[in-house]
């Protein structure tokens, strides 16, 4: 009997961590799935109410390098967030997390602008997720 509380007391802060780690990541969702060209291009992806709120956002790349130049989420009530992003993704990236300003946020529709790096053989996937 010892033997099984010594146990439990072990191993209950270890899942204890690993709930809390899980509910830190969040609960990410696929938004939209896009293969891009081998051009400057822009994308908008609609988001709707029935997707729910998020308070993040972020990009992961598949398939080619890509350039990401700029992103603006347009959120229901009117407002908007515009993010310069810069980065240099290569097959298998992601960006870092996007945080959204304010609470979580009902999301309309995202834009954003990138392009296929010159030296890249295939044309790239550009997938986005938002953290509920």
């Amino acid at each position: 009997m010892k033997r099984m509380l010594m146990l439990i007391a072990l191993i209950a802060p270890m899942v204890m961590l690993g709930l809390a780690k899980v509910n830190a990541q969040g609960n990410w969702q696929l938004l939209s799935t896009r293969e891009v060209n081998y051009v400057l291009d822009r994308d908008v992806i609609d988001v709707t109410w029935r997707d729910g709120s998020f308070n993040a956002l972020k990009f992961e790349v598949k398939g080619g390098a890509l350039n990401m130049r700029k992103c603006i989420v347009h959120f229901e009530n009117g407002g908007k967030q515009e993010m310069d992003l810069l980065y240099k993704f290569g097959p298998g990236r992601d960006t870092q997390v996007l945080d959204l300003k304010g609470n979580d946020r009902l999301i309309e529709k995202i834009e954003f602008w990138y392009n296929t790096r010159k030296n890249a053989r295939n044309k790239a996937v550009v997938s986005l997720f938002g953290r509920h």
